[in-house]
C-alpha cells in the first residue's frame, strides 16, 4: 500500500499549520523549511500557486495520494451537491478517518494500519481496506482479538474529541458513522474551492 513515509514537521510547516496534529517540533519552528523560511520578505504567490498548496494540504491530512485523490474529486464531481463540500466528505468517510475521528488511534496513519492489520470491522465483518467508504448507519467496532491491544486503549484515554456525525460505546469498543459531516461539522482548514478551482482547469 503507497503512502507518505517522509518527514511530518517539514509538510506541515510547508502549510504553516500542524496539519498531523501536536507537534512540538513545528512549534518550535512554524515557518516554511529552507534556508530563507523565516524571511517574511517572500515573493507574492499566483493563483495557481496557492490552489496546488490547498490541494497538497488537503492530500497530506488525509493521507491520500493524487491518483486516488482524482478519483476522489471526479465522484465528486459526479455526485448531487457542491462539488468541494462533497470531496470534503468523502475524505472523511474513508474508514481510515472515521478510525482516528472515533479515537482509536491519535493519527491517520496509526488508524490507517489498524485498518491494514485487520484490527477493525465494519458491520461484523473483518475490513482491511483504509479507503473503504462508509455509509450512514456503518458501525465500527475493534475486532474481538484486539480490544485489549494497548495502543488503542492508551488512544481511546487520550482522546476527547467528540463529533456530532459520530457515536462512540467504550464499552464495547464500537461506534456508529450516524450521518455524513456537514462542511460546517468538518473541523479541517481546508480552502475546498481552491481544490474545484484547480481541477477545473
Amino acid at each position: 500500500m503507497a503512502r507518505y513515509t517522509g518527514p511530518k514537521t517539514k509538510i506541515a510547516r510547508k502549510f504553516g499549520e500542524a496539519i498531523y496534529g501536536e507537534d512540538k517540533s513545528f512549534e518550535k519552528r512554524n515557518y516554511p523549511p529552507g534556508q530563507h523560511g523565516a524571511n517574511k520578505r517572500r515573493g507574492k504567490k499566483s493563483e495557481y500557486a496557492i490552489q496546488l498548496m490547498e490541494k497538497q494540504k488537503a492530500k497530506y491530512t488525509y493521507g491520500i495520494l493524487e491518483k486516488q485523490f482524482r478519483n476522489m474529486f471526479k465522484r465528486a464531481t459526479a455526485a448531487p451537491g457542491i462539488t468541494g463540500e462533497v470531496l470534503l466528505q468523502l475524505c472523511e468517510s474513508r474508514l481510515d478517518n472515521v478510525v482516528f475521528r472515533m479515537g482509536l488511534s491519535p493519527s491517520r496513519s496509526g488508524a490507517r494500519q489498524l485498518v491494514s492489520h485487520r484490527h477493525i470491522t465494519v458491520n461484523g465483518n473483518l475490513v482491511n481496506i483504509p479507503s473503504y467508504q462508509l455509509k450512514a448507519g456503518d458501525v465500527v467496532a475493534v475486532r474481538e482479538k484486539s480490544k485489549s491491544l494497548e495502543s488503542i486503549n492508551n488512544s481511546l484515554a487520550n482522546s476527547s474529541n467528540v463529533y456530532e456525525w459520530i457515536t462512540w460505546n467504550n464499552d464495547k469498543k464500537e461506534g456508529t458513522y450516524v450521518s455524513v459531516p456537514a462542511r460546517i461539522q468538518i473541523p479541517e482548514n481546508i480552502n475546498e474551492q481552491f481544490i474545484v478551482e484547480l481541477y477545473s482547469k
